[in-house]
């Protein structure tokens, strides 16, 4: 009896795991922006309202919004100026840009749909506007490159699978796999966003070598203890020197 339970246990657990394979390539489309093959979940408006619903409390996060509206106002210049000159003009989502309060934290993020922020930390340490647009453009690249769309899907995969492997007692191992499997796709967003920022930088006019100098302030902000790039969702910064220096060749050398 308890052999033939384990043979159930073991047919239902690869059944949801076939479910979750299947469910996946039939969510696989071309992303019309990028041309990277996707799977996605999630509509553009359902991405526009998902980062509208966290907009507010991500600010929270981070000290709300800046007070100095100047500063705001450069932040918006810029980020319009980037949107209007590319493919970003083109798409459905909603663009805002919002310089956060955060003197600590050095970082920039984008939500689903559009919203977009950077922390006065990292606003601070650019030295003109050429790296402000590199951060935003960088930041613009996740949204059309629907990056949290695509770790949503992901992520739905790697639940279903934990729960069928769970029916044999592989649960944790799956969750293992699924963890390393979204940090790797969060590193190659990164690479994609860094390609896309340059493209953006140089359609709006701007200086995309100034890109580099962004990368030169994060390590800067990283110090030595930097933590290693294969456990990082994030790689490293001399990495994506690399992959700029080569975006810059292909755009400027596009015709």
């Amino acid at each position: 009896m308890r052999r033939r339970n384990f043979k159930v246990r073991i047919f239902i657990a690869l059944a949801v795991v076939a479910f979750a394979f299947i469910r996946n390539w039939s969510q696989r489309e071309t992303n019309p922006y990028t041309g990277r093959v996707q799977a996605i979940s999630l509509s553009p408006d359902q991405e526009i309202a998902i980062g509208l619903q966290s907009a507010p409390g991500m600010a929270q996060q981070h000290g709300g919004v800046h007070p100095n509206n100047q500063y705001q106002a450069l932040v918006d210049d810029v980020g319009k100026k980037l949107i209007n000159s590319s493919v970003a003009k083109e798409t459905p989502y909603k663009y805002e840009f919002h310089l956060l309060a955060d003197e600590n934290t050095i970082n920039a993020f984008a939500l689903p749909g559009g919203q977009i922020f950077i922390t006065y930390a990292l606003f601070s340490k650019l030295e003109n506007q050429d790296q402000l647009a590199g951060v935003l453009g960088h930041e613009i690249g996740h949204v059309l490159g629907k990056h949290s769309n695509e770790r949503i899907t992901d992520s739905k995969k790697w639940q279903t699978i934990v729960m069928g492997a769970g029916a044999i007692d592989m649960g944790s191992v799956a969750q293992q796999i699924g963890q390393g499997e979204l940090l790797k796709n969060g590193r190659g967003d990164e690479l994609e966003s860094d390609e896309l920022g340059v493209k953006f930088m140089i359609d709006a006019g701007y200086n995309p070598e100034e890109m580099i100098g962004v990368m030169e302030i994060l390590k800067a902000a990283a110090g030595p203890n930097r933590v290693p790039e294969f456990q990082s969702t994030h790689p490293d910064p001399e990495n994506r020197i690399e992959k700029i220096r080569e975006a810059i060749r292909k755009y400027k050398n596009a015709p």
